[in-house]
């Protein structure tokens, strides 16, 4: 069961008086619409609204919330949209509190966030990696020169597009891409000139941005969120065996190893970061032992076939 709302847009998921017209339209459809015979009924992100509905709409069958963040976390503390304790804050916090209790299962993409879930609610926590579509970042590395580190991501300071930006101030002979648009976007209008940027690019035509790099980036912010997850473009980069370098955080740790599967440095930290692209320029043997280590990673942990045999023993486990 799915009304689309907001596919096909730039901006993504924004909120404004347009947007919750069509998602107040899209939970009317919904409720006019019979579930399909089911075991169990799957929210998935950003459900966090969408929970009272499919509770009514389950008749009983356990739900699971496929939650990926919490709202207050992401809008208060990461992004800042709101002062922390103000009433749109507190507002959030209980949207976030009430949408797990109203589940029977959490599903968190990282333990570091499953760890963070477990503090906001008693539901039962559950971890699946958000992996990559098969079907479109195949192996594929065929890097072009001069060297290029590829940035591609909504400009949010989870991102920590403003680290990238310093790095390649330090390391003026490296070419830096950078593919996205965001909260940030003020911080390009005076960008190095060995910075490219690109606000949008079509989702399938990714891939071959990331063939073409020698080396693709992750995030390198520094808030608690930063640290908790794994973004799904890292996922992007190892499934397409491109060297990934990313911050060093308790996240990415469950996932790669520094210097056999990514480069992991310090987060917030330019001169890490600078020093970590020019290991990697110089020295091609690494480059391929990131590539071929990134791949296995994903292989072993993160492509399809790992991810839905984990999601039939979570839900295996829940029905049973």
């Amino acid at each position: 069961m799915h009304t689309p709302v907001w596919e096909d847009t730039r901006q993504g998921w924004s909120a404004g008086v347009g947007t919750a017209a069509r998602l107040a339209l899209a939970e009317a459809r919904l409720l006019t619409r019979r579930l399909p015979d089911a075991d169990a009924l799957i929210v998935g992100y950003p459900g966090h609204f969408d929970l009272p509905a499919a509770k009514r709409a389950a008749r009983g069958r356990p739900i699971v919330f496929n939650a990926l963040v919490s709202l207050a976390d992401t809008l208060v503390s990461d992004r800042a949209r709101f002062q922390p304790g103000s009433p749109l804050a507190r507002a959030l916090e209980l949207v976030d509190r009430r949408a797990f209790a109203a589940a029977d299962l959490v599903v968190a993409d990282t333990d570091a966030h499953a760890r963070f879930f477990a503090q906001l609610t008693d539901t039962p926590v559950e971890v699946c990696f958000v992996g990559a579509e098969d079907r479109l970042f195949t192996p594929g590395w065929m890097p072009q020169e001069p060297f290029t580190a590829l940035f591609i991501g909504k400009l949010i300071p989870l991102q920590g597009v403003g680290v990238v930006l310093e790095a390649a101030r330090l390391a003026p002979e490296l070419r830096f891409r950078v593919i996205g648009s965001g909260q940030l976007d003020a911080l390009l209008a005076d960008r190095p000139a060995n910075v490219e940027h690109l606000p949008w690019v079509e989702y399938e035509q990714l891939p071959d941005e990331l063939y073409r790099a020698q080396c693709a980036l992750g995030i390198f912010g520094t808030s608690a969120k930063s640290g908790r997850v794994i973004p799904n473009k890292a996922f992007q980069a190892l499934a397409c065996a491109v060297p990934l370098v990313t911050a060093d955080t308790p996240a990415a740790r469950e996932l790669l190893t520094d210097g056999e599967s990514a480069l992991l440095v310090p987060p917030g930290d330019p001169s890490a970061l600078a020093v970590a692209l020019r290991l990697v320029a110089a020295d091609h043997g690494l480059a391929q032992r990131l590539s071929t280590g990134g791949r296995a990673a994903y292989e072993q942990h993160a492509s399809e076939q790992v991810l839905g045999l984990r999601w039939r023993e979570i839900l295996g486990r829940l029905v049973d």
